[in-house]
């Protein structure tokens, strides 16, 4: 069965058409197509609060671009979502009207928790957890949704107004930071094995750059050694030298500095990045849907 799952997040669009199957009882996703749009909605909403009309339009028509791919591949069903930028910006209801009334897609706005639930679900990709405690980290342009796991039940998880583009601006407090420190502290991670599972593009790349490919692990080390080289580039510089995409050569140094907190208020030493995000975790929930397991949204 094929399914298309469509993230609009803070920092980029995303279009992710898969094919899902069940081998031995395990949920499979096989990529046909995935498509990015750097939207950066984010840095409208968290500076004036509202998406401005130019970027209005270009969401529109990135719409437009995905409709196409859709009757291209005939997904057998879809799901649209949004995240913190327009959780954030005062007209999203009216945008999202506009997106279902010209462009026949429902627009879903979801909340941070739905978010780690749905970003959760994605490890059912060929992802092996050893250890009976696992902690989901997402860190997004808008937020940064944590999960905790014992086997498969969630102890405690919560979202924090805390992303790349926020700390871009400065639009970070004091307080954010000290709540996220103190949940994180909280989970007591020092005296437990834990599998740390992270997402979004930033760690991927960081990874790729600086840890093990192989494994798609990094380590702190290896996390801080990467903040200090990209850090020491100018944004020109990361995408003539190292050959980072515009939109990720400016976000990329916000996400370790994220990623270095968490890991050092959690006392944590490796992590690994296996390329998931919400895109994943849409695809197969919409697969429950269709073979009526429980889902996370009400479809």
């Amino acid at each position: 069965m094929i399914f298309a799952a469509i993230d609009i997040g803070s920092n980029a669009g995303r279009l992710l058409i898969a094919t899902v199957r069940e081998i031995g009882g395990k949920v499979i996703t096989e990529k046909v197509s995935l498509i990015r749009v750097p939207l950066r909605l984010g840095i409208d909403v968290f500076n004036n609060g509202f998406i401005s009309e130019e970027r209005k339009e270009f969401l529109l028509k990135t719409f437009n671009a995905y409709n196409n791919l859709i009757k291209v591949f005939k997904p057998i069903d879809i799901i649209a979502c949004g995240t913190a930028a327009l959780r954030e910006a005062t007209n999203a209801n009216h945008i999202v009207k506009q997106i279902e009334n010209e462009k026949g897609i429902k627009l879903h706005i979801i909340d941070g928790i739905q978010e780690a639930k749905i970003i959760c679900g994605a490890d059912n990709v060929n992802l092996e957890k050893p250890n009976e405690y696992s902690l989901y980290i997402d860190v997004g342009g808008g937020s940064t949704e944590l999960s905790f796991f014992r086997k498969e039940e969630l102890l405690s998880g919560k979202s924090f107004n805390i992303g790349t583009i926020r700390l871009m601006y400065e639009n970070i407090t004091h307080g954010d930071w000290d709540n996220l420190k103190t949940w994180i502290q909280s989970l007591e991670l020092e005296n437990k094995e834990i599998n740390c599972i992270c997402s979004g593009g930033n760690v991927n790349k960081i990874t790729k750059l600086y840890g093990n490919r192989l494994k798609n692990t990094l380590n702190y080390t290896q996390l801080a050694d990467a903040h200090t080289e990209l850090e020491g580039y100018s944004v020109q510089d990361r995408i003539d030298i190292m050959g980072l995409r515009a939109d990720r050569a400016d976000v990329i140094v916000p996400a370790a500095i994220i990623f270095k907190k968490i890991m050092k208020w959690g006392k944590i030493h490796d992590i690994i990045a296996p390329k998931i995000g919400l895109a994943d975790g849409l695809i197969i929930d919409l697969y429950k849907k269709h073979i009526g397991q429980p889902t996370v949204l009400s479809y």
